[in-house]
């Protein structure tokens, strides 16, 4: 694969969870987040986008939602855990896109918020109106996703290179 051929990055929040008494970093899926991350899922799967590779918080909630959206794909990517995304700033969240094999066309972040849309409004320097406006106007709720495109290597993704392609919720 060319660093000349687009690349895309979907940035997707965790589905909703719930407020048992355990630590923050251990807190599972609610029922309705168990819905929303197998819908989620689908939705990713009906873009056509072929993921080659899934950065997932080691957060429960993360790993719960993954494992449920990733069942609806045709294909499952190769799955990393990093605990560094886990309150990750958009900064060091570009760090860890910044590492990423030239060879993954293709990103999938599961991450959390704030981290996840202040990220998507880092690196969207263009965007179609649609997706921009449907983000600004709903923010980013539980199990949503946002799709970006840049061009070029890992290593120079930085801020305003990508351009917003999509934004889904489970609600749209």
């Amino acid at each position: 694969m060319s660093v000349a051929e687009p690349r895309r990055i979907v940035l997707f929040r965790h589905a909703k969870a719930d407020w048992p008494q355990v630590p923050d970093h251990e807190r599972p899926l609610a029922d309705r987040g168990r819905k929303d991350a197998a819908v989620a899922g689908r939705k990713l799967a009906d873009s056509g986008i072929p993921l080659d590779l899934a950065l997932c918080s080691t957060a429960t909630r993360t790993r719960e939602t993954w494992k449920l959206a990733v069942q609806e794909l045709p294909q499952r990517p190769k799955t990393v855990y990093e605990e560094r995304i886990y309150e990750a700033s958009p900064g060091e969240l570009i760090a860890l896109l910044n590492e990423t094999p030239d060879d993954a066309q293709n990103v999938v972040l599961i991450g959390h918020n704030p981290g996840v849309q202040a990220l998507t409004d880092i690196l969207a320097g263009e965007s179609e109106d649609d997706p921009r406006t449907r983000l600004t106007d709903r923010g980013f709720p539980a199990a949503a996703y946002a799709v970006l495109s840049f061009t070029g290597s890992w290593k120079a993704l930085e801020p305003d290179t990508a351009t917003l392609l999509d934004f889904w919720a489970p609600t749209e």
